[in-house]
């Protein structure tokens, strides 16, 4: 059985083989080929990927990631689509799940959303509740640097705080859209903001949210 990962990973190979190196994506300063040498370098040197987390490691990340950028594109659509080497850790069905199912969507989005012809995916429940479940785990992680308070709802009425504070915003949409909202996509994500008005202003303009 597929799972949502697997089914991600694909969906973002075939993407970035179908738009080609120079395509514009989401992530201010890459394109469709920076983006993928990203996820292959997250996958294939834990050496250097580090610097995704840690400052000091920045500089050796972004070596390595200028090598696989300027590897043949196809090669890295290949790596993507043939996933980690076999002593990664990343080849654990369960891990693959909890670390890549949010990865691969948000990067599939982020070229997806990038063209000026996008229209919004079908995603399924199963799947809406999967994300959901992801963001409801981390999602106050990833509030750290918001600058107001934020609440997440579904349209189902659940909810989860991104960030406690005063005043508050209420963030509502489906989990898919409420996930590229709290990654830093607020322009792109089919959400409706309820609140303070100077807050959803610093919502709006703040340049990142998320981690």
């Amino acid at each position: 059985m597929s799972t949502h990962a697997k089914r991600e990973r694909l969906l973002l190979a075939d993407l970035l083989e179908a738009v080609g190196p120079d395509a514009p994506t989401l992530c201010e300063g890459w394109n469709a080929r920076d983006l993928a040498a990203h996820v292959v370098v997250r996958e294939r040197r834990p050496d250097a990927a580090g610097g995704l987390l840690v400052k000091q490691l920045a500089p050796r990340l972004e070596r390595v990631m200028t090598e696989f950028a300027d590897k043949p594109y196809e090669e890295l659509i290949r790596l993507i689509r043939t996933g980690p080497p076999r002593f990664s850790p990343f080849t654990l069905k369960q891990l693959d799940e909890a670390s890549n199912v949010v990865e691969f969507y948000v990067h599939t989005e982020d070229v997806r959303r990038a063209r000026p012809d996008w229209t919004p995916r079908e995603l399924d429940t199963v799947f809406q509740d999967a994300l959901w479940s992801r963001l409801d785990r981390t999602a106050r992680l990833m509030g750290r640097g918001v600058p107001t308070g934020v609440v997440l709802r579904r349209p189902n009425g659940q909810t989860t705080v991104l960030n406690k504070a005063t005043p508050v915003v209420t963030v509502t949409g489906e989990p898919s859209e409420l996930l590229l909202f709290a990654f830093g996509r607020q322009g792109v994500a089919d959400v409706e903001l309820d609140g303070d008005k100077d807050a959803i202003t610093k919502l709006h303009e703040a340049k990142q949210l998320g981690i």
